[in-house]
């Protein structure tokens, strides 16, 4: 029976950057992912290949030179499935061979195979071959991240009723879409098949969606994404999903119907724990199949195993996933480290992107600090002009009594890469001076975030210190 300093089981995000942390600290670890290959949902289902997926509708569609050569415009006349999932399998494919390479060169062993826990100390993995390995480790990290959830009354059949990870190998494109699920995997499938002229209806039986995002800049993305075709429905939940061959008819409580000749269900997604066997190590899950643990460590409740990534549930994100994973490896190895930034960005790959860090408005109020809002438009700025762009916008919130900014948000292109600044000056404390006195680049988006600055800093009290002595008589 092999042992082991650290066993991770799941090799996204979270155990890949554990498993890597554990190798350069010359310790005896080895990763076991699923039958397949190695790269976790992260690759294979979730946010590489929707993310390429994306960047292929956009290139092909031509979407991002409509605003000058019109809504015809099209770089390919006749988008087929197999070309959008020509450059994701080339992209996954590169994805794994990094993995690889980075494991091979840190000395991490790895083992393909369904693994589930004997007890606390040991684990049953059953390999490709179909042999089976018992192996023992002094700590475990469990990062088995999410499989979809796939409710009963939602009638899958593979082909026309599809879930978020099926939705992928797709045998064509449909000329109409329902997407049930307005979160984030349902949003960012729903806009990227608009971008492709496809009438999307986007289900959702909350009265709201994307909570989490600031009300104003969501009132800013649902407009844009009513403009671009996305016929949103929200406020009322299914009654009934039929399997009409060529196309799927859903019925709402509120009596609508909707016809489409596809629909992806994305309302939510699962722990991947049930295989693993946590009971039999002491441990407990959720009714999301969801592991408790210390936000600090990492640690379940069992001192030796340690959890990251969506399997613990919030934030669900790759790039805070990864993070986690490298605590969790460094506390478990004893192994001093710097802890997480305290504001890390939120980025949704929809069309167009949002993306925030730190506080919306909302939080602001309930909090009850004083604040000011700078905002900028894309439009306004000359890289916008020249790129094309009639939407977006910059969102920034200060605070009236220390002059910090506390919360950023975006949505409009590129996004995602804006917010950056923000999270440096957010985690470095810093005020909106700095936007008034520094210099940005320019033509460039970025200098969205001196006009917003600019905006919020001229309808704010002028410091003493900034006000000017008075002038001595010219007599």
């Amino acid at each position: 029976m092999s042992h082991y300093d650290l066993i991770i089981i799941g090799s996204g995000p979270s155990g890949r950057s554990a498993a890597i942390q554990a190798g350069k600290l010359k310790r005896r670890v080895l990763v076991i992912d699923r039958k397949d290959r190695l790269g976790g949902v992260s690759v294979h289902t979730g946010t590489i290949p929707s993310k390429t997926l994306r960047e292929t509708v956009l290139n092909l569609s031509g979407w991002r030179e409509r605003s000058f050569y019109g809504r015809s415009y099209r770089v390919k006349q006749e988008i087929k499935a197999d070309d959008l999932k020509g450059r994701m399998h080339m992209t996954l494919d590169h994805e794994v061979d990094v993995l690889e390479h980075q494991f091979n060169r840190n000395h991490v062993e790895t083992l393909l195979g369904s693994a589930h826990f004997i007890d606390a100390n040991t684990l049953e993995v059953e390999t490709e071959a179909g042999e089976t390995t018992k192996l023992t480790a002094d700590n475990f990290l469990i990062s088995t991240g999410t499989k979809t959830y796939r409710p009963e009354y939602m009638p899958f059949n593979g082909t026309t009723i599809l879930d978020s990870d099926e939705f992928l190998e797709m045998a064509q494109i449909p000329r109409s879409l329902i997407v049930v699920g307005a979160g984030v995997i349902g949003v960012e499938y729903a806009t990227m098949f608009a971008a492709l002229d496809i009438n999307v209806t986007l289900i959702e039986p909350r009265e709201t969606f994307l909570d989490f995002i600031d009300i104003g800049i969501i009132q800013d993305f649902t407009h844009q994404i009513k403009e671009n075709g996305v016929d949103l429905r929200l406020g009322s939940a299914i009654e009934k999903v039929e399997d009409a061959g060529k196309h799927v008819e859903v019925t709402l409580e509120n009596g609508r119907h909707i016809r489409a000749e596809m629909l992806l269900f994305a309302a939510g997604r699962m722990g991947a724990t049930d295989k693993l066997k946590p009971e039999a190590a002491g441990l407990e899950t959720d009714h999301r199949g969801r592991i408790e643990v210390d936000r600090k460590t990492y640690q379940t409740k069992v001192p030796h195993i340690y959890a990251a990534g969506d399997v613990i549930g919030h934030p669900s994100l790759a790039s805070t996933s990864g993070q986690q994973g490298r605590v969790a490896a460094c506390h478990a190895l004893d192994t001093p480290t710097l802890s997480e930034s305290a504001w890390f960005p939120y980025g949704i790959y929809s069309v167009p992107e949002i993306s925030t860090c730190g506080m919306s408005e909302e939080e602001m109020q309930e909090r009850e600090i004083p604040y000011e809002i700078g905002e900028a438009r894309f439009r306004e700025t000359s890289r916008g002009q020249i790129m094309g762009l009639e939407h977006g916008m910059l969102k920034m919130l200060v605070s009236l009594k220390t002059r910090r900014v506390l919360g950023v948000q975006i949505v409009g292109e590129g996004a995602t890469e804006l917010i950056h600044i923000a999270q440096a000056v957010l985690n470095l404390k810093g005020t909106v001076d700095y936007f008034v006195q520094n210099t940005f680049n320019y033509p460039t988006l970025a200098e969205a975030y001196k006009i917003a600055g600019l905006d919020a800093f001229n309808r704010m009290p002028i410091p003493e210190e900034f006000k000017a002595p008075a002038k001595k008589s010219k007599k």
